[in-house]
């Protein structure tokens, strides 16, 4: 099953307590601190993200296992964690961005 977390947005103008994630090399915010639940995505000029995944918005869903879902998608960006708290991964599917997240430990960046 499927759980609804949030849908990114890209951006390019700084947004109020934004995270820095390395490995993607760009900002986010929490989207549980949004009442839409919306993630803003600020992308660093060096970042290696998909223009794919760069240029459209994405829906993230809560699951409890990714491998599972890697095998009927197109995989734009392989498993991977983010700070100690989160494994993601970003699928096309229906011509549109999915995220995939699976929570190690609850929490945001410390929070």
């Amino acid at each position: 099953m499927f759980e609804f977390d949030h849908v990114g947005i890209t951006t390019t103008e700084p947004q109020p307590n934004e995270n820095w994630v390395e490995q993607s090399r760009l900002w986010v915010t929490n989207p549980r601190h949004h009442p839409e639940h919306i993630e803003f995505l600020r992308y660093a000029p060096d970042s290696q993200v998909p223009e794919f995944v760069r240029n459209n918005p994405h829906v993230a869903y809560r699951v409890k296992e990714i491998e599972p879902l890697l095998g009927d998608a197109e995989v734009l960006i392989p498993p991977f964690i983010v700070g100690d708290f989160l494994e993601v991964v970003f699928l096309r599917r229906h011509g549109m961005v999915f995220e995939y997240m699976r929570y190690l430990k609850d929490g945001w960046f410390g929070e």
